[in-house]
């Protein structure tokens, strides 16, 4: 058995990932990623048991990645508008030096391979996070919520900002540039929708 070279391991991962974004599910198989990585279709065989694996490994891998990332200089002990404004610096933060990784997460959310994700998430960043929540509430920094509703208020305004910035262009303006000042706005009005009257 040939050895593993982790730049190559790397590259296939990449590769993939920058497949996945480009053309979909549908265009993507282990033929073509070994051109595209270099590589033979055996060496990819080496790191992957098969296509599938391949493609479940990589969205456990960048959601871990994700996860850790945005929990960097948190704490779920942190007062509420310190904890979200360290979330959302933190988010934005990875998706401007990773782009691909966000667009690769959205691809894969609406497909079956996501359920490993959910899973995970459910058990160590929905334990974080609901902590985080919790003392919030019982602080009187944060409304009463289901977590589901909690989540659409506090993060879906700024998933959307960096979708804007990403394509570069809203529903209104041909260009469009995600900067502090619009950040701390959009943020300012959250947390103005989400404390307690």
């Amino acid at each position: 058995m040939r050895p593993r070279d982790e730049h190559k391991e790397r590259q296939i991962r990449q590769k993939a990932i920058e497949m996945i974004v480009a053309e979909g599910l549908d265009g993507f198989g282990i033929n073509k990623l070994a051109k595209a990585a270099g590589v033979s279709p055996a060496t990819i065989y080496i790191y992957h048991k098969d296509k599938e694996e391949l493609i479940s490994s990589l969205c456990v891998s960048v959601a871990e990645k994700m996860m850790a990332f945005s929990l960097q200089n948190f704490s779920p002990d942190m007062d509420f508008a310190e904890g979200l404004k360290v979330q959302w610096r933190n988010r934005l933060e990875y998706f401007m030096e990773c782009p691909l990784d966000m667009e690769f997460i959205e691809i894969m959310r609406y497909t079956h391979f996501y359920e490993k994700v959910t899973a995970m998430l459910t058990v160590s960043f929905g334990q974080i996070l609901g902590v985080f929540m919790r003392n919030a509430e019982e602080k009187q920094q944060l409304v009463p919520l289901p977590f589901e509703a909690y989540w659409a208020i506090a993060y879906a305004p700024l998933y959307q900002l960096i979708k804007f910035h990403n394509q570069g262009n809203s529903y209104v303006n041909s260009s469009f540039t995600l900067d502090d000042k619009l950040m701390e706005q959009t943020l300012g009005l959250v947390l103005k929708a989400l404390k307690p009257s």
